[in-house]
C-alpha cells in the first residue's frame, strides 16, 4: 500500500537528531509499501524539494525552525509546516494510510483532513503529551488556547484507527482522552545496537575527553526541560571539594546552551566541558569513550511521562545509566538494575550515585551487561519496528 509518513523533523542517520521514523520507514518500505516522508528542512534555497532516496521518498519542505525561537515564532513554525503538509498531502494520489507522528500536535491536522475529504485512515504515534507538555513548562497560559487545544487533541486521537504512545505515561493521557474502544500500543524508543554498541575507545576522541578521568555524559538537546543547571551545580561542588576525579561532557545544542557556557565560564569550571551536536556515528563514539551516562530533566510531572532517545542509546552503548525523573525510567533503571535514580533537586546525591559507580568496578559492570542485554532482548530496533509496521498494516483494514 501507499503510506504517507508525516514527521515535521525526520532525520537520516548520517544526521544529528532522532532517527526512529527513518527505521519506521526502512520496514515499511521492506514489506513493500510505498511511502511518502513529508517532512521540513531549515534554509533551502528553494520552498520545497521531492527526493527519492534508500526506496522512498521525501518531500522537504522548507520551515525554519530551531530550539531558541520563543513560543509565538514556534507556534508559527509549526502552523507554516501545517497547513504546507497539508496541500502536498492532498496531492498524493492513491494513498492508502497515513501515519502522523508528533510532536507537534498540529502534525495532526493532515491526517484528519485526508480522513475526512478523502476517506483515508491514519495511525497517530504520541511521542509527547501536548498540550500538556507546554502548558506544565509555562510556555501556554492563556485559558482560551489552552482550551482549544484540548479539543483538538481529543479530535485526532479519537479519529485515529490506532495510536502508538511512546511510554507508559503517555499511554495513561492519551487513554483519559479516548471515547470508547481504541487501539492504543506502548512502543517506546528504539535502542539501535548496530550504531551504538560497547568497543575499544577511540583514541581520537580525547580531543573531547580526558581519559584519565571518570567521564559522566549528557548527550542531546540542551533545553528548558533538561535543565542541566543541575549538572552545573554538581560540576561546582566536585570543584569545591578540590575532587577533580570527574568530568562531565554535555553534547548537544538548544536554548539552554549559551546560558550553561556562560555559567561555566563565570564558575570557572574546568570539568565540565561542551560539545556541539554530532552526526550519529561520532556521537556513538564520544558516548562509548565515556563511563556513565545522564538521563536528565526538570522536575515537572509531565517530564516523566518521556521516552527520551538517549536513555536507549545510553542502554545499547552498555553505559550504566542515572535518571533524575521519578517516572517509568526509574522504575526500569531499578528494576533492570541497569541504573540509579537520583534526586534532581540535590546535586550532592548525584556525585554519591557517580561515585558508587565510580569506586564500584563490579557494580558498575553489571550495570554495563545489564543494560547491554535489555536493549538486545527488549528495545532494539529489529524488535520494536515490527510492532510498528503491524499496527500500521492492521489499521488500513
Amino acid at each position: 500500500m501507499k503510506i504517507i509518513y508525516l514527521h515535521q523533523y525526520f532525520k537520516h542517520p548520517r544526521e544529528s537528531g532522532g532517527t526512529r521514523s527513518y527505521w519506521i520507514t526502512k520496514a515499511l518500505v521492506e514489506r513493500g509499501h510505498k511511502v511518502v516522508v513529508i517532512t521540513s528542512r531549515n534554509n533551502m534555497n528553494k520552498p520545497h524539494e521531492r527526493l527519492q532516496t534508500e526506496g522512498f521518498e521525501i518531500i522537504y519542505i522548507n520551515t525554519p525552525y530551531d530550539n531558541n525561537m520563543g513560543i509565538w515564532k514556534r507556534l508559527r513554525a509549526f502552523l507554516n509546516f501545517m497547513f504546507k503538509a497539508t496541500l502536498f498531502s492532498l496531492q498524493e494520489k492513491k494513498v492508502n494510510m497515513v501515519f502522523a507522528t508528533s510532536t507537534p500536535l498540529t502534525i495532526g491536522f493532515p491526517a484528519l483532513i485526508l480522513k475526512w475529504f478523502r476517506r483515508i485512515p491514519f495511525v497517530f504515534e504520541v511521542r509527547d503529551l501536548w498540550p500538556e507538555a507546554p502548558i506544565q513548562m509555562g510556555m501556554i497560559k492563556n485559558k482560551s488556547i489552552i482550551y482549544c487545544l484540548k479539543i483538538f487533541e481529543k479530535t485526532i486521537y479519537n479519529n485515529a484507527k490506532s495510536i502508538i504512545a511512546l511510554s507508559p505515561g503517555m499511554e495513561k493521557g492519551v487513554l483519559e482522552c479516548v471515547n470508547g474502544s481504541k487501539t492504543v500500543a506502548m512502543i517506546p524508543n528504539m535502542a539501535k545496537i548496530d550504531l551504538f554498541y560497547p568497543r575499544e575507545r577511540d583514541k581520537n576522541m580525547s580531543k573531547y575527553i580526558d581519559f584519565d578521568k571518570f567521564n559522566v555524559i549528557y548527550f542531546g538537546t540542551i533545553g528548558v526541560s533538561n535543565n542541566l543547571n543541575y549538572v552545573v551545580d554538581t560540576a561546582k561542588l566536585l570543584s569545591k571539594s578540590k575532587d577533580n576525579s570527574i568530568n562531565f561532557i554535555i553534547l548537544g545544542e538548544g536554548k539552554d546552551k549559551p546560558m550553561l557556557e556562560k555559567l561555566i565560564e563565570e564558575n570557572n569550571l574546568k570539568n565540565i566541558k561542551l560539545i556541539s551536536s554530532k552526526p550519529a556515528l561520532e556521537t556513538s563514539e564520544i558516548v562509548n569513550a565515556c563511563d556513565i551516562s545522564l538521563v536528565i530533566f526538570k522536575n515537572i510531572p509531565i517530564l516523566r511521562t518521556n521516552s527520551p532517545n538517549k536513555l536507549f542509546d545510553s542502554l545499547s552503548a552498555a553505559k550504566p545509566i542515572i535518571v533524575n525523573s521519578s517516572g517509568w525510567t526509574k522504575t526500569l533503571v531499578e528494576e533492570e538494575r541497569c541504573g540509579f535514580y537520583t534526586n534532581p533537586n540535590a546535586p550532592q546525591d548525584l556525585i554519591t550515585k557517580i561515585k558508587i559507580l565510580k569506586e564500584d568496578k563490579q557494580l558498575c559492570q553489571k550495570f554495563s551487561t545489564n543494560a547491554l542485554n535489555l536493549a538486545r532482548e527488549k528495545f532494539d530496533k529489529s524488535i520494536l519496528v515490527k510492532e510498528v509496521t503491524k499496527i500500521i498494516e492492521e489499521s488500513s483494514v
